[in-house]
């Protein structure tokens, strides 16, 4: 790990040199060549496909399933309340109320296009979208049902969910955790938000403005790209906050240092080690950071910019790139945003009287 870091602090120096060698006069032409070799575009649902095959019938199911309170202890939070698509998959709070009224100790991040990241949560400890939903399910300080069996209970007392499974998984004990969280990824994976920036790099020279391909040119040229490419603009390493100049929380104002990464693999080298966020959509993903600690864009990009690349940028620098970051803000798919209509509870539906609290 701490040779992978290492790596990347030479990687952002190289192509900040390179950067600053080739600053005059970089044409439309050598910008567009040079953001291809470093970015992706988004890819289709149907390239996703080609990964992990979903059917209609099981994102149906996670789209109910992703809607539906009931899958919490108190019956009143769903996967929406804090990746509520509505507002581009976050709640935009620095940390989200579990049915306990206690707060989680990390920023609920976004669930558009993280189908494409290495891992899932801020620490990795999920290697995937399907094993990530039913994380919060569990959580005490989240969703808090007590366990998996508990889930299967309030599922299996739904008597509309019983055909919704048998759609989307047929065979024989099919409504059961394994399904459900199996379900929710599926819907996940539909969640892409193409942008300009896209087009942009599919060709088309027009889609930024110029102030926004001088943005881009400046995210590269100061080193950005070493965390930051690839198709989700992140997503796809790990690194440590706070790599050239630390402890990360002197710039944060954090009050409560966490260790991230080390908590899952108990690696010395892993302290203040996260997961890098993806960039797509991060103007409207606020707060920012783990800690959601960081509310304005320009203020952590010039965080970014001292603790990771160790430069204290110009304010006209940073204005520059979050220019560019607005660009890769996309659209949510409305059929996404449409909240389903919920099947009726059963006779034997575990219920909640609030009244009685």
């Amino acid at each position: 790990m701490m040779k992978l870091r290492k790596t990347v602090l030479c990687a952002a120096a190289m192509l900040a040199a390179i950067g600053c060698a080739s600053a005059q006069g970089v044409n439309d032409k050598e910008l567009m060549e040079s953001a291809r070799a470093v970015f992706k575009p988004l890819p289709t649902f149907d390239d996703m496909q080609k990964l992990k095959k979903v059917t209609p019938e099981q994102i149906a199911l996670g789209q109910t399933l992703f809607y539906d309170p009931r899958l919490s202890a108190d019956q009143v939070q769903s996967c929406n309340t804090c990746h509520n698509l509505a507002t581009f998959g976050v709640d935009n709070q620095s940390f989200s109320k579990g049915v306990t009224g206690g707060f989680g100790g990390r920023n609920a991040p976004s669930v558009l296009n993280t189908s494409l990241f290495i891992a899932q949560f801020w620490d990795g400890r999920a290697k995937d979208v399907e094993e990530q939903a039913g994380g919060p399910m569990l959580n005490p300080g989240e969703m808090a049902m007590p366990n998996e069996a508990a889930v299967e209970t309030v599922l299996r007392s739904i008597p509309g969910y019983k055909a919704l499974f048998d759609a989307a998984f047929p065979g024989k004990d099919n409504v059961n955790f394994k399904n459900a969280t199996a379900a929710i990824g599926a819907f996940e994976r539909t969640l892409l938000t193409p942008t300009r920036f896209d087009s942009y790099l599919r060709g088309d020279a027009s889609a930024l403005t110029a102030e926004e391909k001088a943005g881009l040119k400046k995210f590269m040229d100061v080193g950005c790209i070493a965390c930051h490419s690839g198709v989700g603009m992140g997503g796809d390493q790990y690194q440590k906050f706070g790599l050239v100049d630390g402890p990360y929380w002197k710039f944060t104002g954090s009050k409560a240092p966490d260790d991230g990464r080390f908590e899952v693999t108990k690696s010395e080298d892993d302290k203040n080690v996260f997961r890098t966020p993806g960039l797509r959509n991060v103007a409207r993903t606020y707060p920012y950071f783990h800690d959601g600690s960081v509310w304005d864009l320009e203020k952590a990009v010039d965080i970014m910019g001292q603790a990771q690349l160790g430069q204290k940028m110009p304010a006209a620098d940073v204005k520059s790139i979050v220019t560019f970051l607005n660009a890769l803000t996309g659209e949510v798919p409305a059929a996404a945003r449409t909240v389903p209509v919920l099947p009726a509870a059963g006779p034997n539906t575990p219920h909640i009287d609030h009244h009685k609290k």
